[in-house]
């Protein structure tokens, strides 16, 4: 087992001149789950294959334990990845895909066979190492390629977005036997996929990438609870943040018809530069329905009610607002509300902030203040 360290680690794609990664700073602990998760070309992806060899490392530095593996062939870097697309061999049994890394090495069979099936059973393939990848479902050949890496025993596990090709009920029963294995064995491990509900349910701490740059690094619940910027606050989360830009008068942020008060230190962090205004994010289960005349309320007109059973969400417009107020990428504002007692389209709902559930950030920046 080891740690993984980036040190201003830069790669530089030729005939570009913007970093795909840009100075990377980011260190994972011995036996950690790390995520890397972003949008598509945040660098991710890059960052990854950095540590794995397969891109060149402009500047800076990679370090596997106290071991700068930044000019180290992959080979030899003690590493084992995992990729999107199985990357199986398919006239060779599963007990061969699995061993064949070791066999290339110049591992006794003995030891060989030892291995896969300790490999097998952890992953309960047993039963299917002496079929084909042929005949094998999506979920179990994700598996193999898992028993692959594990059998090789490396300091690191990389993870590049493996569950991507499985339907979506496969997913989530795939992703909670990575985590649970990954527990179990106690190998770092670093993982990349664009999914934010993936990066928050399997990770010990996620690191949120955009155009290269390393936007903020934490535990699911840190992300979740204090986003740094405006672009973490609207991508980590599922439905996304409601966030919009108000007009602040004496103290206070106009919302609709509701005035929502400032805490002194984010008045303090105002500059000239936010021109009199701040965005404040707030989350769907953040919002509480309340009667028409309540203070502090704005108004909601619906639009959709989505029911999940346990849960349901209404989408509407806020009504009395010049405010860009809008849901990630949706120009929607969108309330958690009582799956038992839901609006009609076209009906308006009074929502109140609950107290201390805002996110504010300078309307300039998007670096919180709250």
């Amino acid at each position: 087992m080891a740690t993984v360290t980036y040190d201003h680690a830069t790669r530089i794609y030729p005939g570009t001149e913007r970093p795909a990664v840009d100075a990377l700073n980011l260190h994972i602990e011995d036996g950690e789950f790390l995520v890397l998760v972003g949008p598509s070309g945040c660098g991710k992806s890059t960052s990854l294959r950095m540590l794995a060899g397969l891109e060149d490392v402009n500047a800076g530095h990679i370090y596997i334990g106290d071991r700068d593996v930044t000019d180290v062939q992959p080979k030899d870097r003690d590493i084992a990845m995992v990729f999107q697309n199985y990357a199986l061999y398919p006239h060779m049994s599963v007990a061969d895909n699995m061993g064949f890394a070791l066999k290339i090495a110049g591992t006794p069979k003995a030891e060989i066979r030892q291995r896969v099936e300790e490999a097998a059973k952890i992953l309960d393939l047993t039963q299917y190492l002496d079929r084909k990848p042929k005949a094998l479902s999506g979920g179990q050949r994700q598996r193999v390629a898992m028993g692959r890496a594990i059998v090789r025993q490396p300091q690191v596990f990389l993870m590049d977005e493996p569950l991507s090709n499985l339907d979506a009920k496969l997913r989530v029963q795939t992703r909670t036997q990575i985590a649970s294995l990954q527990r179990r064995l106690g190998v770092t491990t670093v993982y990349v996929t664009h999914d934010q509900t993936e990066a928050l349910t399997m990770g010990d701490r996620i690191a949120v990438l955009k155009d290269g740059l390393l936007q903020q690094v934490g535990t699911p619940r840190e992300m979740y609870d204090t986003p740094a910027n405006i672009f973490v606050a609207g991508f980590i989360g599922s439905p996304a943040m409601n966030i919009g830009t108000f007009d602040v008068k004496d103290g206070k942020a106009q919302v609709g018809h509701a005035a929502v008060p400032l805490e002194r230190s984010v008045l303090d962090g105002l500059t000239e530069a936010d021109n009199g205004k701040v965005s404040i994010g707030f989350r769907p289960e953040a919002l509480d329905v309340v009667g028409e005349g309540t203070e502090d309320a704005f108004s909601i007109r619906v639009n959709l009610v989505e029911e999940l059973g346990s849960d349901a969400f209404v989408y509407g417009d806020l009504l009395s607002s010049d405010a860009d107020l809008h849901s990630g990428s949706s120009d929607q504002v969108i309330v958690r509300v009582d799956p038992r007692n839901t609006p009609m389209k076209g009906d308006t709902i009074h929502v109140t902030i609950k107290p201390g559930q805002a996110h504010v950030f300078s309307a300039a920046t998007g670096e919180r203040l709250s």
